[in-house]
């Protein structure tokens, strides 16, 4: 069985199609409330390395809470992004599923989630 980590935010309806697309294909999964558990310190780390092109793509910035920061996300370290990603779940790119204790995908896309699980 894929093991298969969906962090999401109940607010958000972004995450409830991914939650919906997962359970649509019968695939199994671990819900978790990103706010109450933000991920953890290896799975930003991971997400981190896979999206290190950009930085700034594991962070949700439409949000009110990165709004407020007003910070050069360019300019901190990797260990300063994700004290502050586990600092606020809200934060952090959403949903952010973890596949295997390998792969992060950030945000939702049909074809991608395609791609990867069917």
């Amino acid at each position: 069985m894929k093991k298969i980590i969906l962090y999401s935010y109940l607010k958000c309806s972004t995450c409830r199609k991914a939650a919906k697309w997962l359970t649509g294909k019968d695939l199994e999964f671990q819900l978790i409330d990103i706010v109450k558990e933000p991920p953890l310190v290896n799975y930003l780390n991971l997400a981190l390395e896979q999206y290190s092109d950009d930085k700034k793509k594991i962070f949700n910035t439409r949000g009110k809470a990165f709004k407020t920061l007003n910070l050069d996300i360019y300019g901190l370290s990797r260990e300063e992004i994700i004290q502050l990603l586990l600092s606020d779940g809200k934060l952090i790119k959403r949903p952010f599923l973890i596949y295997e204790e390998e792969k992060v995908i950030l945000g939702f896309n049909e074809i991608e989630y395609t791609k990867q699980f069917i």
